[in-house]
């Protein structure tokens, strides 16, 4: 084969093109996502619809109808589950898996935009998402100390929360059990039906009269000045002084209907640690980076900070899904290894000749760390369905050197050929039986990427992955190999190997 030739008689290039797919695949590895599963396209999009204080029946009639009639006629819906519940509704779409998602989320977002107008004046902008796996909590914090409610919540949001949501990677960080400060306004019913005033037109003057609206502008001499009116009030005070209405001569405020308080918000969620209040945060990635890397990126930043933390302040980890992750991928990463060195064992078992052992082995980490670019190029990560394929293909990848290799040592022992002109005829000899071996194990692998639906989406990564270990090592099988061969084996080591692998064909033939 031209490609076997021209490595024995460059060596140097055959050995530098080796290290070139080496040094990409160590690069793509350093950048690879690290997670538990490939990432899937789940088939689900979910609609909110939110009304304050509408009721469930009334949900039923003004929103959910309307969000049916128009959902239900989009193509390739599987199923359609719809729950209307105090304030709003909710809707669950599932497609079929053959659906393309980013066009099927584009057309409920159309039919909802169409139905928009239907719904009730106070309904609130419609949600659409999408059902990303990403999007799931991969660390939860919960932040206990001995304060009030509302300054725990404020030191958690200014000084950890805040901060955490500027390391890179981070997709954003959700509060749970927070007391964030809150100005309540109690109306008095018999004060508001003595001065003929109602609950509406109460919240209208107060939106009225806290806003900061712009001003329009200026120009002074060389300048442009922007003017905007401080509408904003700034003491809770300043509520009780907001004019409602004017009746016969007198003004009507809000003291004289209703009290202010300065509060807290009403108790929604609660999160504890052995038996204390505490804030909860819940940190969520960004769409395809590494879990591992961002969750030890939050930790790193969490130490730092700990030490201008008050004293008090105690953050303890509740859940950390790299953790697991990290075991598994340790695990395979282990096996991977151990199985690479149990192959190149299995080979010395057999050659009994360490040079031979070493020109073989040599194609196991080649070709899984050249594997490693096609993983970059297509977006894949280090998980479970990945890292399981390069250990399939660990005893895979070796197969092939050998089939050179003992060729080469068949043409010295029994042709007496030098090992440069035994590689090169012995290579160009079974090239195409070695071509035709590798070809038939990637025409087992490499279909599955055809598999659609769910189960596609997780083997879709595997299929691509064995079908590129199995490939480059036929590459390293035509150019490395040969070439070591030429340059690394004496004639002495061929007979010796032979000697005594017939030593052991005889013993087993006589068992």
């Amino acid at each position: 084969m031209k490609i076997a030739d021209v490595s024995i008689h460059r060596p140097v290039f055959a050995i530098m093109m080796s290290l070139a797919l080496v040094v990409l695949g160590v690069f793509s590895y350093r950048t690879l996502g690290v997670d538990l599963m490939p990432k899937t396209d789940q088939p689900n999009v979910n609609v909110q619809v939110s009304l304050p204080g509408v009721s469930a029946e009334e949900s039923e009639s003004t929103l959910t109808k309307a969000v049916e009639e128009a959902v239900n006629t989009i193509n390739g819906i599987d199923e359609l589950r719809t729950n209307s519940n105090q304030g709003g509704m909710n809707a669950n779409i599932t497609f079929n898996l053959e659906r393309d998602m980013d066009s099927a989320i584009q057309d409920v977002r159309d039919k909802i935009s169409q139905t928009q107008g239907r719904f009730p004046r106070d309904t609130q902008p419609p949600r659409v998402t999408k059902f990303d796996p990403d999007s799931q909590p991969i660390l939860t914090l919960a932040i206990s100390g001995a304060r009030d409610p509302k300054e725990l919540t404020e030191i958690v949001d200014k000084r950890i929360k805040q901060v955490i949501e500027t390391v890179n990677n981070v997709g954003g960080v959700e509060f749970n059990g927070g007391r964030r400060r809150q100005i309540q306004l109690f109306l008095d019913g018999d004060r508001l039906t003595a001065y003929g005033l109602t609950a509406d037109q109460v919240r209208n003057a107060i939106e009225r009269q806290n806003i900061e609206i712009p001003g329009g502008n200026f120009i002074a001499g060389p300048s442009e000045i922007a003017l905007r009116t401080m509408g904003r009030l700034t003491d809770v005070t300043d509520f009780s002084r907001i004019i409602l209405s004017q009746q016969n001569g007198l003004v009507i405020t809000y003291g004289d209907v209703g009290r202010v308080y300065d509060a807290v918000q009403e108790v929604r969620q609660i999160a504890r640690v052995d038996g204390q209040p505490s804030v909860s945060l819940e940190v969520r990635k960004q769409s395809g980076s590494n879990t591992v890397a961002v969750v030890d990126a939050v930790m790193a930043r969490l130490d730092a900070l700990k030490a201008s933390l008050p004293a008090d302040i105690n953050i303890v980890t509740r859940r950390d899904q790299s953790i697991f992750i990290r075991r598994s991928i340790e695990d395979i990463q282990h096996h991977l290894i151990l199985g690479s060195i149990l192959a190149a064992v299995v080979v010395f078992l057999f050659l009994r000749n360490f040079r031979s052992t070493i020109i073989a082995a040599t194609a196991i980490p080649v070709s899984l760390i050249a594997t490693f670019t096609v993983m970059k190029i297509f977006g894949f990560t280090l998980n479970n369905m990945t890292l399981l394929a390069l250990s399939l293909a660990t005893g895979i990848v070796i197969d092939d050197a050998i089939v050179v290799l003992e060729n080469v040592f068949r043409y010295v022992e029994e042709k007496g050929m030098t090992p440069r002109e035994a590689a090169a005829q012995a290579t160009n000899e079974i090239g195409l039986a070695v071509m035709a071996t590798t070809l038939s194990l990637v025409v087992i692998f490499l279909p599955v990427v055809f598999i659609t639906g769910q189960l596609g989406q997780y083997l879709f990564s595997f299929g691509i992955v064995s079908a590129a270990a199995i490939l480059f090592s036929m590459f390293v099988s035509f150019t490395l190999t040969p070439a070591l061969c030429s340059m690394w084996l004496r004639s002495k080591d061929a007979t010796h190997t032979s000697s005594k692998s017939q030593g052991f064909y005889a013993f087993m033939d006589r068992i």
